[in-house]
């Protein structure tokens, strides 16, 4: 079904679009510059990011998400995109843990999928096992406390 694949493909690039604008909550004016050298502009721009993109994006996939079902962005079945929003939203509970906590109880089919991700047995045992490697301050999810006010 080619309108299916192209759905999800476009769920993908979203999800896309949303990772360079976590990046850039750290990496405001280059990513060639360290963290060090940019800090007044992370600062000011992890703010926006958290009361204006964060829950642009968070409440758009809220809303692609079926009401009362176990599926995901494409239906009954998991995706390739779910796993994506799954770490999506992992690395975010890493990065912004205090702004991240605020959303559970508005976004709850976002954050009832990602439950249901973690806890499928193989995905389940990955996040277990010492194959992960966990999230750190190298990635594009990365916990600065000042950017998580």
């Amino acid at each position: 079904m080619p309108a299916g694949r192209l759905w999800v493909h476009q769920c993908q690039l979203t999800l896309a679009d949303f990772l360079v604008e976590i990046h850039d909550t750290h990496h405001p004016i280059a990513s060639s510059l360290y963290y060090d050298y940019q800090k007044p502009e992370a600062r000011r721009r992890a703010e926006d990011f958290r009361e204006n993109r964060l829950p642009k994006y968070l409440a758009y996939f809220e809303n692609l998400l079926p009401s009362g079902s176990r599926g995901g962005l494409a239906g009954a079945r998991l995706c390739y995109a779910d796993l994506s929003l799954f770490q999506v939203v992992e690395g975010l509970g890493y990065a912004l843990p205090k702004a991240m906590a605020k959303t559970k109880s508005r976004y709850l089919k976002l954050h009832a999928l990602h439950n249901r991700v973690a806890a499928r047995p193989r995905i389940k045992a990955y996040l277990a096992s010492e194959r992960r490697i966990p999230f750190n301050e190298q990635g594009i999810f990365r916990h600065y406390p000042e950017l998580d006010i």
